[in-house]
C-alpha cells in the first residue's frame, strides 16, 4: 500500500496559489511501514505573496525564478503522478490541502486527514499540531529533513512519521474513518478557552467565532447552537444572547 503525504505552501490573500508542494511516500513492505524520500517542486505565483505568509513560510520572491512554472491543474498532477499511483493522499490538515487541490487533480482517490486520525487515537495530546505532537510523540527526526518548519518538503517528512506512528495503533481504515466522521466538539478545540466547556464560553466570543470567515464549519455549528441554547424568553426581551 501506498500512502501519499503531501504539504502545500501558499501565497496568502486571495486567491491563494500554491508556491510549494511536496511529497513523502508511506509504503508498506513485509508489514513495516517506511517513508520514502521528500519530493518537492516550487511554483512561481502569478500575484503577490503576502507578508503575512513570508513571515511563516519564509519564501519571498526571490525564491522564484521566472523560467519557474505557476501552479494549475496539470502542474499538479505531473508532479504527483510522478511517484506512481497512491491508494491514498494524506495531509496534516486536509480541508486546507484539499481545498488547494481538487478532485480534477486527485480523481477518486481518497483523503487521511492525520489532524483528526491524532485526534481520534491521542485526544488528551497537549496539541495536535504537527510539531506539538512530533515532540511530544518523541519523533527522532534527521533535522536536515525535517528542518524548518512551515516548508513543504519537512512538514511533510514530520507528517510522515506522524502518519507512521497512527499505524501502530490505527488501521488505515481507522483513519479513513476518522478523517470522514463529524468531529466531536464537547469543548472548545483552541484559543483563550481550548479545553473548556462551552457553557463558559462568554457570548461576545462566541460571535466572533461565528463571524470569523475562515472559521471552520462545524465550529461555527457549535457556537451557534451555543449561543441558541442561551436565548430564553427573559434574554430575548433585554436583546442580549
Amino acid at each position: 500500500m501506498r500512502l501519499r503525504v503531501i504539504d502545500i505552501e501558499t501565497s496568502g490573500g486571495s486567491p491563494s496559489e500554491i508556491i510549494e508542494i511536496a511529497a513523502v511516500d508511506v509504503v508498506q513492505t513485509d508489514g513495516v511501514w517506511r517513508a520514502e524520500p521528500p519530493r518537492s517542486r516550487l511554483f512561481r505565483p502569478n500575484g503577490a505573496i503576502t507578508f503575512h505568509a513570508m513571515a511563516i513560510h519564509h519564501l519571498t520572491p526571490s525564491h522564484f525564478d521566472a523560467s519557474l512554472p505557476c501552479c494549475d491543474d496539470r502542474q499538479l498532477i505531473d508532479f504527483l503522478q510522478g511517484g506512481g499511483a497512491a491508494d491514498y493522499m494524506v495531509a496534516h490538515n486536509v480541508a486546507f490541502e484539499s481545498a488547494h487541490i481538487g478532485a480534477a487533480v486527485t480523481g477518486d482517490t481518497r483523503w487521511i486527514c492525520t489532524v483528526k486520525g491524532a485526534r481520534h487515537a491521542w485526544p488528551d495530546a497537549p496539541g495536535h499540531s504537527n510539531q506539538v505532537l512530533r515532540y511530544w510523540r518523541g519523533l527522532d527526526l534527521d533535522p536536515a529533513l525535517a528542518m524548518p518548519p512551515h516548508r513543504a518538503a519537512p512538514d511533510a517528512w514530520v507528517t510522515a512519521h506522524l502518519l507512521i506512528d497512527l499505524l501502530q495503533t490505527c488501521s488505515v481504515d481507522d483513519l479513513a474513518a476518522a478523517t470522514h466522521a463529524p468531529r466531536r466538539l464537547d469543548r472548545i478545540p483552541f484559543g483563550r478557552y481550548r479545553g473548556k466547556d462551552w457553557s463558559l464560553a462568554p457570548a461576545d466570543y462566541l460571535r466572533w467565532l461565528i463571524a470569523e470567515p475562515e472559521m471552520a464549519a462545524d465550529v461555527v455549528r457549535r457556537a451557534e447552537k451555543e449561543l441558541a441554547g442561551r436565548l430564553t424568553p427573559a434574554s430575548a426581551n433585554e436583546g442580549d444572547i
